[in-house]
């Protein structure tokens, strides 16, 4: 398979032996609509699946393994986002995929990166690995995802939809009284001006 090392069975049977079962159900289905998108929005298909599967492979190691990867490889990883636990495993994720499957794709490695906090200035095919996360069919709930769905058409679809999905986010945070990183809003802030742009 390109892009990889490995075989697509070999790669499966990876995630299926190092994931739960609801994670490799998202996984599938993050890289069927990865594919979904790309095909939509022009980008490389096979890209797309690979960077689907591969986002989220490092979801299921401890905290302390997370911590003692990014330590050990000194990843960059600041200190706001090492006190969140639920996204260190976005630079795992990378680093594994780059290490353990030979991943060469800097725009892939960088959408498994940036697939959970997203960053300023993201490549259409960043975008469309984030937003397959958010909104695929097999595991996400249709009440948060479908309005971002919704989003994704006439000019300006993936942008609209990753506002959609930044808005959906800080409700969220809200509504569970945690801190919402500067860079959310950075990122919501900049998208807002694009899509409103005269």
């Amino acid at each position: 398979m390109d892009y990889i090392n490995i075989s697509k069975q070999e790669l499966l049977d990876w995630l299926k032996n190092n994931l739960n079962e609801e994670r490799y159900e998202h996984s599938i289905g993050t890289a069927e609509m990865a594919v979904e998108l790309a095909q939509k929005y022009g980008e490389n298909v096979d890209k797309a699946y690979i960077a689907g599967l591969l986002h989220d492979c490092a979801k299921c190691f401890s905290n302390e393994r997370l911590l003692s990867i990014i330590e050990s490889e000194n990843l960059d990883v600041d200190e706001t986002e090492k006190s969140n636990y639920k996204t260190l495993h976005a630079p795992v994720s990378a680093y594994v995929a780059k290490t353990e499957f030979g991943l060469t794709d800097e725009e892939a490695i960088s959408a498994i990166r940036w697939h959970t906090l997203g960053k300023l200035n993201m490549t259409n095919f960043e975008k469309i690995i984030y937003l397959a996360d958010k909104i695929e069919v097999k595991t996400r709930e249709p009440e948060y995802a479908q309005p971002i769905r919704d989003c994704l058409t006439g000019p300006k679809g993936l942008d609209k939809a990753m506002l959609q999905s930044y808005k959906e986010t800080i409700k969220s945070l809200v509504d569970r009284n945690l801190k919402i990183c500067t860079l959310t809003i950075d990122i919501y802030n900049y998208l807002e001006d694009l899509i409103n742009v005269k």
